[in-house]
């Protein structure tokens, strides 16, 4: 399908999950002269990774107005209400976009994906070196060439210069990252949160838990999550948990009974219920699922 009718298509049919069925598109890249599409026609249907070649541009995101130009990278992540967004007549830029859950799906490594998270947030701007930007044009021509080829791993091959490409922009941003930490007195409290979360969410699944280890109230912590990421503290829970479960599921070296018992739950019933609350199927159809597809693949 070429990429400019795609993109009309996106802007006729903003329902997620109607475009869940169309697995192959969960990485799209394009361009804004070449493909005649601009970034915001995506907006709030992918997270939004831009890489601006010439031009300028503009928009607001909260009470804060940011502009674009060349050799920024800017990033506009799905919960972000990215508003007003202007171009200017000559604005080149190739942006790419990830899907919520190929992103969820492919996240290497939990505790920078979170500092990434926080920092975007609070700068969604960010102008790269000549070292940077060469950085980030080999990850895309990587994506350009391979998005435009088949494979018969072609969501597993994505899904790792997905990943190459998030180390890539950890590394970039981690000259400025450690700032935030100290700078920044919401974000310290969310990052704390996070790292709890991380690491005591396996048995740990009630937001007071948490707000009790930060001497804060369970409403204020909710407060600090929904500022930051305009996400509940309770689903941040539940994405780590998500996260626990589908790792925990795929090894299949504890029964399910064991699981239940190490996770906490009052019976493997309640880890059931809880599993399929989460996942969509319960523990033993997810792991029945799971092997026809290690089964399909050899």
């Amino acid at each position: 399908m070429e990429s400019s009718k795609f993109a009309q298509q996106m802007q006729d049919c903003p329902d997620r999950e109607v475009r869940r069925d169309y697995r192959e598109n969960d990485v799209l890249l394009f361009n804004t002269i070449a493909d005649r599409c601009k970034p915001s026609d995506f907006i709030g249907k992918y997270h939004i990774h831009i890489l601006c070649n010439g031009g300028k541009a503009q928009f607001r995101f909260g009470e804060r107005e940011f502009r674009i130009a060349k050799d920024d990278l800017v990033i506009w992540q799905m919960s972000s209400e990215i508003s007003d967004v202007l171009y200017s007549p000559d604005f080149d830029a190739d942006f790419l976009l990830v899907s919520y859950d190929f992103l969820g799906q492919f996240n290497p490594e939990m505790v920078w994906a979170i500092k990434g998270f926080v920092f975007i947030k609070l700068n969604p701007v960010f102008p790269l070196t000549r070292e940077e930007r060469a950085l980030c044009d080999g990850d895309f021509e990587q994506f350009r060439m391979r998005l435009s080829g088949s494979h018969i791993f072609r969501t597993e091959v994505i899904g790792r210069l997905l990943q190459i490409f998030l180390f890539d922009m950890w590394e970039i941003y981690s000259r400025e990252i450690e700032h935030v930490k100290a700078g920044d007195t919401t974000a310290r409290i969310f990052l704390r949160f996070q790292e709890l979360v991380g690491h005591h969410c396996k048995q740990e699944r009630e937001v007071a838990f948490y707000s009790d280890k930060l001497c804060i109230t369970p409403k204020y912590l909710s407060e600090v999550c929904r500022k930051v990421s305009n996400i509940s503290a309770s689903e941040w829970i539940t994405y780590y948990m998500r996260h626990e479960l589908v790792k925990l599921l795929d090894d299949t070296s504890q029964t399910l009974i064991e699981l239940s018992e190490n996770l906490a739950f009052a019976s493997p019933s309640h880890f059931s219920r809880y599993v399929k609350r989460l996942l969509g199927v319960s523990p033993s159809e997810y792991r029945r699922e799971s092997e026809k597809k290690h089964k399909k693949s050899r």
